[in-house]
């Protein structure tokens, strides 16, 4: 994995990191959990501000899929620590989940966070990890763009439905336009596997290569 940035499907690189908790090891200290680490431009900036209190406000949400969050931005540590306790005194949220302080760059450039096109800080980037410490999931935004932190709580929804009920996961489910909040099963396998999906009771067919159920 070592000169390009990491993909989906293979383990988030093993780095010690500096935050506003302290050190942390990833994806080592979160063994056990999924986290959603999200790269920031800068920060004292509005966009990632508004951000950080959307991220805030769903933390518990989040916790409740047994998932944390991580920060990551190249300013200090000490900048982190007087942003947050800014937005605590001025909006009256307390950010508790760590900002890992990349001031040097190192992580930002394994990860692919910084674009020469975009400027030189980092640009609005997310992976989801699972609690294998593999990354699920990859987003990048521009600078100029803020997250829809709803649609990063969906997606650790979907892949963690995914997994248990070994499904696929429709377009804006659970509001799919379709089906709803029913959930996709496997294609068939073989012509006769094919030919039962469409007498099957067990779930609903568009035709035998297009059929859900309910989770």
């Amino acid at each position: 994995m070592e000169g390009r940035i990491p993909l989906i499907g293979e383990e988030f690189p093993r780095v010690e990191v500096r935050t506003t908790h302290g050190k942390k090891v990833l994806p080592d200290d979160y063994r056990g959990k999924w986290f959603v680490l999200f790269s920031h431009p800068a920060d004292f900036t509005p966009v990632c501000t508004t951000e950080f209190v959307a991220f805030q406000k769903r933390y518990d949400e989040f916790r409740k899929l047994n998932t944390e969050l991580i920060g990551l931005s190249i300013d200090q540590v000490f900048s982190h620590i007087k942003w947050v306790e800014w937005i605590k005194e001025k909006l009256g949220v307390e950010i508790e989940f760590p900002i890992i302080a990349d001031d040097l760059g190192e992580l930002s450039k394994r990860l692919g966070l910084i674009h020469p096109n975009k400027g030189t800080n980092t640009v609005r980037a997310v992976f989801i990890v699972d609690p294998n410490g593999i990354i699920r999931a990859i987003i990048y935004y521009p600078q100029e763009v803020g997250r829809n932190i709803d649609e990063i709580l969906r997606a650790v929804k979907a892949l963690q439905t995914s997994d248990e009920k070994r499904v696929a996961i429709p377009a804006n489910w659970p509001n799919n336009e379709l089906i709803n909040d029913a959930v996709i099963v496997p294609p068939a396998s073989n012509v006769e596997e094919a030919r039962k999906r469409l007498e099957s009771k067990e779930f609903e067919c568009y035709d035998w290569w297009f059929c859900y159920r309910k989770v």
